[in-house]
């Protein structure tokens, strides 16, 4: 399966149960474990449950097989490893705690600042 085909899978999944302020963050220049993260939020460990759970399904069903589902005892963080794509379904205290968004995007940051030329000493 295609990376964009996974997205518009796991989007639609998340979109269709009503999933709150979902980001996706192309991290391929970044790491190499994964190649995009989606974090999304829901209202309740009922919510983040079934979230993730509507995200494995429609991703078998497009052909894709999760190679592991982390934290569903809890509900306050599922993690979806998808190989290409790790999705993260979280309640919104602990998304804001975590603040996942502003690591990865801080790194993506600094990363392209590091990649720009010395600006010439006079």
């Amino acid at each position: 399966m295609q990376i964009d085909d996974l997205i518009k899978v796991v989007e639609s999944a998340l979109d269709e149960l009503k999933a709150k302020d979902v980001v996706r963050i192309d991290v391929r220049e970044l790491t190499s474990v994964t190649d995009y993260m989606i974090i999304a939020s829901g209202t309740s460990s009922r919510h983040v449950s079934s979230l993730s759970d509507n995200v494995v399904e429609k991703a078998k069903e497009a052909g894709c097989r999760p190679l592991g589902v982390e934290g569903k005892g809890s509900g306050e963080w599922v993690l979806v490893d998808l190989g290409d794509m790790v999705v993260h379904v979280m309640q919104p205290a602990t998304r804001q705690f975590y603040d996942l968004e502003r690591l990865w995007q801080s790194a993506e940051s600094r990363r392209a600042q590091q990649q720009q030329p010395m600006p010439d000493a006079e």
